[in-house]
C-alpha cells in the first residue's frame, strides 16, 4: 500500500482519502457477511483479505499525515484485549459470557472516565453513520449494560404489543409522519427482543431475506415452466406457489 500511494505509484490509490474509502469499507464488510451466510470459505478467505486491506489503507494514509501507523493500531488492540480480559490476563474470575460482557462494559466506562478531555455520554461513542438496525442494537446494548433495561423477554413482548397498537392508531389517523415514528418504535423494540433472546437481528433479517429470495425464485421457475411470469399472475396462484416453496427441503 505504501508503494501504491507513493508519488510514482497508482494514480487511483494516491487520489483516495479517508472520506472516499468509507463506502468501500462498508461494501467489503457486507461481502464478508455474505460469504459467511453462504458458507463459502474460499470466498470468505478472499473477502477477509479485502476487508483487512481497508484497515491497511486507512493506516497508510494516517502514517503519511504523521498521525499513526498500522503498528500503533495493532498495539492498541493488543493492549485493549489484555485490559478488558482481566479474567484471562489478570487475577479476576468470570465463568459466563454474561459476566465477561458486564465486566467489559465496566472497564469501558472506566476508560471513558480517565479521558475527561473527551468526556462523552454513554451513547455518543456509537457511530451515527451505522446502518439503523446495527445502531439500534449497539445503543440498546450500551444502555442495558448500565442497568437501563427490562427484566425479562415477557416485558419486551408486552412493549411490542403496545407499540403495535400505537402504530395501528397512527395508521388510522393517516399521518405518514406519525406512522414513521411509531414504526421506528416498533422496530426498536424488536431489536431489544432479539437482544434478550440472544439473536443477532441483522443476521436474523439477512436469513429471512435469503429465504424470501429462494422462495420467490421458486415461484419464478414454476411459472417459467408454464411460459408465464409473476407479473399478471393472480395473487391466489402466487400464494399457492409460495406455500409450495415453503414445503421444499432447505438447501
Amino acid at each position: 500500500m505504501a508503494r501504491l500511494r507513493a508519488p510514482d505509484g497508482c494514480p487511483w490509490d494516491r487520489e483516495q482519502s479517508f472520506e472516499s474509502i468509507r463506502k468501500y469499507t462498508l461494501e467489503e464488510t457486507y461481502e464478508v457477511l455474505d460469504a459467511i451466510d453462504r458458507r463459502d470459505w474460499n470466498d470468505l478467505r478472499d473477502e477477509l483479505g479485502d476487508f483487512i486491506l481497508q484497515a491497511v489503507f486507512y493506516a497508510q494514509m494516517a502514517s503519511e499525515e504523521g498521525l499513526f501507523n498500522i503498528e500503533d493500531s495493532l498495539e492498541a488492540i493488543n493492549k485493549k484485549l489484555i485490559r478488558r480480559h482481566p479474567h484471562i490476563f489478570g487475577d479476576e474470575n468470570a465463568q459466563t459470557g454474561t459476566e465477561v460482557l458486564k465486566r467489559w462494559n465496566e472497564i469501558k466506562a472506566e476508560e471513558r472516565r480517565l479521558k475527561p478531555e473527551k468526556s462523552q455520554g454513554l451513547l455518543d461513542t456509537v457511530p451515527r453513520a451505522l446502518p439503523a438496525l446495527v445502531e439500534a442494537q449497539q445503543i440498546t446494548s450500551r444502555a442495558a449494560g448500565v442497568g437501563f433495561d427490562w427484566e425479562n423477554p415477557s416485558q419486551v413482548l408486552d412493549k411490542l404489543h403496545e407499540e403495535v397498537a400505537e402504530f395501528e392508531t397512527a395508521r388510522g389517523n393517516g399521518s405518514l409522519d406519525q406512522m414513521e415514528d411509531e414504526l421506528g418504535d416498533l422496530l426498536f423494540v424488536i431489536v431489544n427482543l432479539a437482544r434478550f433472546v440472544k439473536v443477532d437481528p441483522e443476521q436474523a433479517l439477512r436469513r429471512t431475506n435469503s429465504k424470501f429470495r429462494t422462495r420467490f425464485a421458486h415461484i419464478e421457475r414454476r411459472l417459467e415452466e408454464q411460459g408465464r411470469k409473476v407479473s399478471g399472475t393472480p395473487i391466489d396462484e402466487l400464494e399457492a406457489l409460495w406455500q409450495e416453496a415453503k414445503r421444499q427441503p432447505a438447501t
